[in-house]
């Protein structure tokens, strides 16, 4: 039997699996995260979450604060800030804040001229 025979006969063991799986990622990925990294930084990236908003209204207005999709751009100033917090050890809840805060600076639509900007938080 052959070299190639015995390749194809002898199927690999998960042990196999996993090296060359980390072999991958060891090789593969940094160089992956790097680039995007590198493209958020300078060209910002698009944040997708969910906020609730709403404003002081009887419970069942169409004000009445809900949870909403917001898929918003924010700059290259953000991700940078992001990264370097989470290089420094910062929790989920830290980045939260870092995001909270560039979406509080993001330009909502406002309806109506008396609206105020509505309160949000993050989930």
């Amino acid at each position: 039997m052959g070299d190639k025979e015995a390749w194809r006969a002898a199927p690999a063991g998960a042990a196999a699996v996993g090296a060359i799986g980390e072999a991958v990622l060891a090789r593969w990925q940094p160089r992956v995260r790097a680039r995007r990294r590198a493209r958020a930084e300078a060209e910002g990236f698009v944040f997708h979450t969910r906020a609730r908003f709403g404003f002081a209204a009887p419970a069942g207005s169409s004000d009445d604060p809900r949870v909403r999709w917001i898929i918003q751009y924010l700059p290259g100033e953000v991700a940078r800030e992001l990264f370097a917090a989470r290089n420094a050890g910062a929790g989920e809840q830290q980045q939260l804040v870092i995001l909270a805060r560039a979406l509080g600076h993001a330009p909502f639509p406002r309806r109506g001229p008396t609206r105020s900007w509505p309160a949000y938080r993050l989930h």
